[in-house]
């Protein structure tokens, strides 16, 4: 089983993208489903197809669904709130208490993400592509596994009920399946606009936080090459073509290569033969499950030195990212450009304290020595 994830910044192609993805793969004989958890839904516009909440048949061996987040909400939520609403009066809380404790944020975004793991394990597909949402309601579904696990673990500590348990083996398996790159992996649509590629490293800095494998950076919506150009606009689309390909090379220095690229067509691709003359120019004769990224580095490094450890961090830093680092009990926290996550420390580096850090072009690299502090 392979999981495609297909996110970017609003407007950028992905929809697209990971639908002609879908119809290449199903080309090449794999049985492939395309599911949209984007709540704006435009999948079923690009197959030009109707799609519900259930998987429906758009070609031979080729189906698509577009997730209903709020019918699982009123479907499988509610149960399982009432049974986390009476363990934590158990543990002591007034019954308000309790009520305002099960409506977490994010709920929805989680059930979306808990519908793709049931369709990858029961249905009977060898691939899975999923059109998610933009890059900044990605990071937010992505994190929910660690950050709903994280929150139990605070709440009821080591009074773990049957209902408590279901939820926790539930959300680390879905934080297993994100974060094994033989199974998952993301594809990372951009334009080449210097807005979009900005919040296109960010997002590559999140996603490694996460021990999330990116095998694929797409720039999607290139102005065509400037052999085709003809009559009064071909001085805009020069201009226009000059401007993307230093965007695009500004990227190649700061080291983040290879990136596909995909130009831009005077018509809607719509429909399967338009999505395959997509997948054509995106994939030309490879497999498109191989991406185009490079093997995956571990998140966490550590090498003992004569003062202590050196701790490296495999996150790809822009030049202007800001980066904070504190320890919070066992764990480091790492926010990078806004976002945060807490990594549990080795058990050698728990007693350390840290004093120092840079970055190189391999990531962060962090010093601790000594005994047990905050740096």
């Amino acid at each position: 089983m392979r999981i495609l994830l297909f996110t970017g910044k609003g407007g950028v192609g992905k929809t697209t993208l990971a639908a002609a993805t879908g119809a290449a793969l199903a080309a090449r004989g794999r049985k492939t489903l395309v599911v949209s958890t984007d709540p704006a839904h435009s999948l079923g516009d690009a197959f030009a197809r109707p799609l519900g909440a259930e998987p429906s048949e758009v070609d031979t061996l080729l189906s698509g669904v577009q997730i209903d987040s709020r019918t699982l909400v009123d479907a499988t939520w509610a149960g399982l709130r009432g049974e986390l609403r009476a363990v934590l009066a158990g543990a002591g809380l007034d019954d308000l208490d309790a009520e305002e404790l099960t409506v977490l944020p994010g709920v929805d975004e989680l059930l979306a993400l808990t519908e793709v793991r049931r369709l990858a394990e029961d249905g009977p597909w060898e691939t899975v592509v999923v059109d998610c949402g933009p890059t900044a309601e990605t990071l937010r579904l992505l994190a929910l596994p660690e950050a709903f696990s994280g929150y139990l673990t605070r709440v009821f500590g080591r009074r773990v009920t049957e209902p408590v348990r279901r939820l926790g083996a539930h959300l680390d398996g879905l934080r297993g399946l994100l974060t094994d790159p033989a199974v998952t992996t993301v594809r990372l649509v951009l334009t080449p606009e210097r807005v979009v590629v900005a919040e296109a490293r960010r997002t590559l800095s999140s996603l490694a936080l996460r021990g999330i494998a990116v095998d694929g950076l797409i720039a999607n919506r290139l102005m065509p090459a400037p052999g085709m150009w003809r009559g009064a606009a071909a001085s805009w689309l020069r201009t226009r073509r000059t401007q993307q390909d230093a965007v695009l090379a500004g990227l190649a220095a700061a080291g983040i290569t290879p990136v596909t690229r995909v130009e831009h067509r005077a018509a809607e691709p719509v429909g399967l033969p338009a999505l395959l003359e997509i997948a054509a120019e995106l994939y030309r004769d490879g497999d498109p499950l191989d991406g185009n990224g490079t093997p995956v580095t571990p998140l966490l490094r550590v090498r003992p030195g004569p003062a202590g450890y050196t701790l490296r961090v495999a996150i790809p830093l822009a030049r202007d990212a800001e980066v904070d680092l504190a320890r919070v009990d066992d764990d480091l926290a790492i926010t990078v450009d806004g976002f945060r996550r807490l990594i549990a420390l080795p058990e050698p580096l728990r007693p350390c304290r840290i004093t120092g850090a840079e970055s190189d072009a391999d990531g962060l690299v962090v010093h601790l020595a000594g005994n047990r502090g905050r740096g």
